[in-house]
């Protein structure tokens, strides 16, 4: 009978201790300690979501144009359950519909609500908005669809127009040899150092990170992949319509911006009470006036000397990027970002472009300036730079994967040439709307089914280049590396997913040619 008793003691003892581990285990599934302090977020059904955790102090008051610092530790646990604010920016449809703040610089994470000893791939996400706009409040950036993949998706808050990129000779000469210049691009690095410091306890691998961006961001990633301040923070990059031949203004050019702005604030001189008067002006002062994406004034990343040392295509044709898996492509019709501008002055592309007006008609336009001049404009703004850096990655030795977004959804083919500038992010997010809305301005109509295959197959790519470091098969389509000269483009437009020839390689060409002629590499 006593042997019975402790027997059934000790089983009573065991199913409690199960009972306890259990219960720990399901709290700390909402429940994160990282480096600076134990976070709680939320769950819904088997993802956990972990909004609004700062990544650096916030970048205000003295910390405004710094590089990002660290975080102050904190005790007890801290709520990480709604987005953290936005970046400072002109309101728009980009900005998240969210509070504004300088003190935005916070990471979001969804992972598995069983994340424990798991070491999934990780995704880092990097919005566009041309530098200026910009969130990772966005409802169009929400992670969860990559959770159902087995992938943790990061996403972050990155300073914006002159809180992000603003030189002038007082601030840079008392940089303590901090970087300067790019402060936006310096928040994504400190960003991406927070990911390789915590995402373990989230369920993800340190080891197994891939940064993805559209438009800035991917202009970021191609920085990011070229900077030696990212190495060793990420193992493989997707750019999405990354203006690969953007030619970064000079730090003298900055400064003189800088001091233009300094000047109009009734601000002179460079000593140290020229660098305090500037970081004591409002922000509603710093913001200004609102800018277009085509100002030439508008703050935008600089040739600093450290973060970024020389232009992408430059960068790629030394050798300098990277050597890592590369996914790369744009959209059909990406001159759809300068609609408004090409309109009114079609004859600026091609001065720009360095091929002459009846050359491009001839090559681009079917016979009609216009037409020449929107397709003139895609080409040598993306798909030649794309192509370019393609080629150049496979020099390096490389795995490149390109793509041409081609796809329309029915309801806008007639309205639309092609795919406008940001088409294919609702796909690849699988942020496809149930009623049509509005993104920047732009509709998006509600989603059919053929959208939504597009969509899956998009995702299903991505996921498996971030886990892998190759796209694998899709739609019953194998994406194949990329080769010049060969058919190793893939193609996701209206007739889906197909691997095609190499895109129109005389336009192409002459592109190469005339933007050689004007110094590019």
């Amino acid at each position: 009978m006593g042997k019975l008793i402790r027997l059934g003691f000790a089983a009573f003892v065991l199913s409690m201790a199960t009972r306890e581990v259990s219960a720990k285990d399901q709290l700390s599934m909402d429940r994160v300690m990282t480096a600076d302090g134990t976070i709680q977020g939320t769950l819904e059904g088997d993802v956990a979501a972990f909004k609004g955790i700062p990544f650096a102090a916030p970048p205000v008051g003295s910390l405004r144009w710094r590089a990002p610092q660290p975080v102050v530790k904190w005790s007890g646990i801290r709520s990480a359950t709604a987005f953290g604010a936005s970046c400072v920016q002109a309101k728009s449809g980009l900005d998240g519909g969210n509070t504004q703040s300088e003190d935005c610089l916070t990471a979001n994470v969804w992972t598995k609500r069983n994340h424990l000893h798991k070491r999934l791939p990780v995704m880092v996400w990097i919005y566009g908005g041309g530098f200026v706009v910009g969130s990772s409040a966005s409802p169009f950036y929400n992670g969860t669809p990559f959770v159902g993949r087995d992938v943790v998706l990061v996403s972050f808050n990155y300073r914006l127009g002159r809180f992000g990129f603003f030189a002038h000779p007082a601030i840079d000469v008392r940089s303590n040899l901090e970087p300067i210049g790019n402060y936006g691009i310096q928040d994504q690095i400190a960003a991406l150092k927070w990911v390789k410091k915590n995402i373990s306890a989230f369920g993800g691998d340190p080891e197994n990170v891939t940064i993805f961006g559209e438009s800035a961001g991917a202009i970021s990633v191609n920085i990011l992949m070229t900077t030696p301040e990212a190495r060793g923070l990420f193992v493989k990059a997707i750019a999405q319509s990354g203006f690969g031949r953007t030619d970064p203004p000079s730090l003298a050019t900055a400064e003189a911006s800088g001091i233009a702005f300094a000047t109009r604030q009734g601000i002179t001189g460079d000593g140290a009470g020229t660098a305090s008067a500037l970081r004591a002006l409002s922000t509603n002062a710093v913001l200004g006036e609102a800018v277009t994406l085509l100002d030439p004034a508008i703050p935008k990343p600089m040739i600093d000397g450290r973060i970024i040392r020389e232009r992408t295509d430059m960068a790629f044709a030394k050798g300098h990027q990277m050597k890592i898996p590369y996914l790369l492509g744009g959209n059909s019709f990406e001159s759809s970002l300068f609609a408004l501008v090409i309109s009114a002055n079609p004859s600026a592309v091609f001065k720009r472009s360095g091929i002459s007006q009846e050359k491009a008609i001839q090559l681009f336009g079917e016979g009609d300036a216009m037409r020449a001049a929107f397709n003139l404009a895609t080409v040598s703004l993306m798909t030649e730079p794309d192509r370019y850096l393609a080629d150049k990655g496979v020099d390096a030795g490389m795995p490149i994967f390109r793509y041409y977004f081609s796809y329309v959804p029915k309801a806008l083919r007639g309205a639309e040439p092609g795919a406008v500038h940001g088409a294919e992010v609702p796909y690849v997010f699988t942020a496809l709307p149930a009623v049509a809305t509005r993104l920047g301005g732009r509709l998006i109509p509600a989603a059919s089914a053929e959208d939504r295959v597009i969509a899956e197959a998009m995702q299903t790519y991505w996921t498996n280049f971030a886990k892998t470091g190759a796209p694998g098969t899709s739609a019953n389509v194998r994406w194949p590396a990329y080769a010049p000269g060969q058919t190793t483009i893939l193609e996701i437009g209206n007739a889906g997913v197909t691997v095609r020839p190499p895109l129109f390689p005389e336009q192409l060409d002459a592109v190469k040619a005339a933007a050689q002629a004007l110094g590019a590499p």
